[in-house]
């Protein structure tokens, strides 16, 4: 059977596969009608007479196909049909989708045909109210549905642990409940339900279990999709139940999908920042006898052994012996004490934009705060800069050099340098970026890192790192040619993308970088005068690292490799002007060069460490790290320089340049000493 034209195109809009599917005429015309807009009636009623017709059509041709979707219930609510469609509904689904069925049965045909539009997965970060979760939680008995769903789930996975309901591998769920139980999932991590944790925890664990001795799972299909559910809306007690769940199945393949998972969800969980700030500060001590295993987070997170007052170097022989499963688990204990503090980290450096201040009382007593510089408003619109989270009842927020002056900037990195203070993220010694001259005249677009040529794979890791989304490109059916990576800041409100362009195989050629705004629901691109202060830097200071990372500027063994155009590139490149990432390395060496054993060797120009040695002088590029020898500027290729920078204090070290340009100068200062064939011939030749 064909269906009309009519028909036909109203599949279309209702599967999403039209072009104009988000803006069809049932949502838009019958929207624009509940507004109560004068002079839409008429078009309304006409619309919807038009309608009727083709919709009895379709809904006819998808049941005798066999095909449920909303689509049916959308076009069954449109043609009258929901007594002929409900019964066919329930014949082959489980009770679980079948009660979403007949909650959505109650609504209008609007409300089914967006809800049929947001169920549909979002495209990389498209505004959330046309997403899932955010637009459940204003539906009419969605939530309570929500809750009831997962309670059903929970006792179903209970009779199967219990054997009253028989075990079949990865049955115990159909693949509609899955996905009712995953939108359930999500609307509770997303009110952040205090009801969930608990149900989560036993909901997870019987689910991927086995009653039996088998390695099986009663549902694999639903534990990943509440590992979905949680990277799109995490909270740190789902996690930890997603992380029980790895413990305990007995599926070998399972707990590898699950890591690949968590390397999203965790930086996922920064983004949540009131959530996030209800992570475990991960401080554990345990007796085992007279000996005692302490893990500290003053900076890295440690395991260590004591008896009594004395650390150990190493695990006590009879703990070893006596205790060995504790030791495993206290040992990856400390790995994901780690990785807490990492997300804690980003989740205070992602607060920067914030619309709203996030509750930073919460982190009182943490020892994280103790190493980041604060602003307390002492009196209205007069801040103090402290360090420590040691001012109380008065608003705060961290210290970001771009609400400082020059001075106060200066003072707070001599702190952080004389006391060799870690912080857990950049803070003393962050860059600021303005805007430009150029970008003002450019108004709504900024080709400040423009046209470098990227590794495309480094790039891809670092989007993640920071939390960029991006199509991926390549060659290839599915890949993309062009393409932007994308992030959200504000809370959402503001979206920041850089342009960019595959340049040849495993490469990429960098564009411009735009910023919009939501505006009710929709991405509005913003003259760049107009986005707020940090958002443009902290954005900004994203792409400058993507550029200085993964530039081949970067890779000295392009020298002399590749096409001239790209050579050509790496010339002019490897020894630019200094970005501000950059201009932040000069200032840290200017305080670090005069307390080393080189120091009457060194002195910094605009744009070089120049290192006096016996042979030669040299001059490290303060960006690239690449280096030039005098008196004829000849390229000296060092790949690597494992020299000690000698034990010095390194207040950052975000992409490891630093310690390889003072590695070089140590090396280089003592040029007579190098014994490397590949260095020497190129600095006595």
């Amino acid at each position: 059977m064909h269906l009309s034209p009519l028909a036909a195109r109203l599949l279309k809009l209702l599967d999403g596969s039209a072009p104009d599917a988000t803006h069809w005429p049932v949502t838009s015309q019958l929207t624009t009608a509940m507004a109560g807009r004068p002079g839409d009636s008429a078009v309304v009623d006409q619309t919807w007479r038009n309608m009727v017709a083709p919709a009895r059509e379709l809904a006819d041709y998808l049941l005798r196909d066999n095909r449920l979707s909303y689509a049916v219930l959308v076009a069954a609510g449109l043609a009258g049909m929901d007594p002929e469609v409900r019964p066919r509904f329930a014949e082959a689904l489980g009770p679980i989708a079948m009660a979403e069925v007949d909650l959505l049965l109650g609504w209008d045909v609007e409300l089914r045909a967006l809800f049929a539009e947001a169920a549909r997965a979002p495209v990389l970060d498209e505004p959330r109210p046309t997403g899932l979760a955010e637009w459940l939680d204003g539906l009419p008995g969605y939530p309570a549905f929500g809750r009831d769903a997962l309670e059903q789930a929970e006792a179903r996975v209970a009779a199967v642990q219990t054997g009253e309901i028989p075990y079949q591998a990865d049955k115990a769920f159909d693949s509609w409940e899955t996905r009712t139980l995953g939108r359930a999932v999500r609307l509770a991590l997303y009110r952040d339900e205090p009801w969930l944790p608990a149900l989560l925890d036993r909901l997870l664990h019987g689910v991927a279990v086995a009653p039996t001795k088998a390695k099986t799972l009663p549902s694999q299909a639903l534990l990943f999709e509440i590992a979905r559910a949680v990277e799109d809306h995490p909270t740190p007690e789902a996690i930890s139940s997603l992380r029980a769940a790895r413990q305990t199945t007995r599926h070998a393949g399972v707990p590898k999908q699950l890591d690949r998972m968590f390397k999203r969800i965790e930086p996922a969980l920064a983004e949540r920042l009131e959530v996030a700030f209800r992570l475990p500060d991960g401080r554990v001590r345990q007796a085992f006898g007279e000996h005692a295993a302490v893990i500290s987070i003053d900076g890295e997170a440690e395991l260590s052994w004591w008896h009594g007052d004395k650390k150990l170097k190493s695990v006590p022989a009879a703990v070893k012996r006596e205790h060995p499963e504790e030791v495993k688990r206290l040992r990856e204990q400390v790995k994901l004490v780690q990785q807490q503090q990492t997300t804690l980290a980003r989740a205070l450096e992602a607060s920067y934009t914030a619309e709203e201040a996030p509750p930073y009382r919460q982190l009182e007593g943490h020892p994280i705060t103790e190493r980041l510089i604060w602003e307390f408003e002492v009196s209205p619109g007069v801040w103090r800069s402290e360090l420590g989270l040691n001012v109380p009842d008065v608003p705060v927020r961290p210290w970001h050099p771009a609400r400082a002056s020059v001075e106060e900037v200066r003072a707070w990195r001599e702190v952080v340098q004389d006391k060799e203070l870690r912080q857990p993220y950049k803070q003393a010694f962050r860059e600021v970026y303005l805007l430009t001259p150029a970008e003002e005249e450019t108004r709504d677009h900024s080709r400040r890192f423009a046209g470098h040529v990227v590794d495309y794979r480094r790039l891809r890791a670092l989007f993640k790192a920071r939390g960029w989304k991006s199509n991926y490109l390549g060659p290839w059916d599915g890949g993309f040619d062009g393409g932007d990576g994308r992030r959200l800041l504000a809370g959402g409100q503001w979206r920041a993308t850089l342009d960019h362009d595959l340049y040849d195989e495993g490469y990429a050629l960098t564009g411009q970088v735009l910023f919009h705004r939501l505006v009710e629901g929709r991405w509005h691109l913003a003259p760049l005068a107009e986005v707020p202060a940090l958002v443009f830097s902290e954005a900004m200071r994203d792409v400058d690292l993507f550029v200085g990372v993964c530039s081949i500027t970067a890779d000295p063994q392009w020298a002399d490799s590749g096409p001239d155009r790209l050579q050509d590139y790496w010339r002019t490149g490897s020894f630019a002007a200094l970005p501000p990432s950059a201009e932040v390395r000069r200032d840290v060496l200017s305080r670090l060069i005069g307390r080393t054993a080189i120091a009457d060797r060194c002195a910094l120009t605009e744009r070089f460490l120049v290192v006096r040695g016996d042979l030669r002088t040299y001059k490290i590029h303060l960006g690239s790290a690449n280096i030039l020898m005098e008196p004829n500027d000849a390229y000296l290729c060092i790949v690597s320089a494992r020299d000690p920078h000698a034990g010095l204090f390194l207040p950052f070290e975000e992409d490891g340049r630093l310690a390889l340009i003072l590695s070089k100068a140590f090396l280089l200062a003592n040029d007579t000493a190098i014994t490397d064939p590949s260095i020497t011939r190129q600095i006595r030749a």
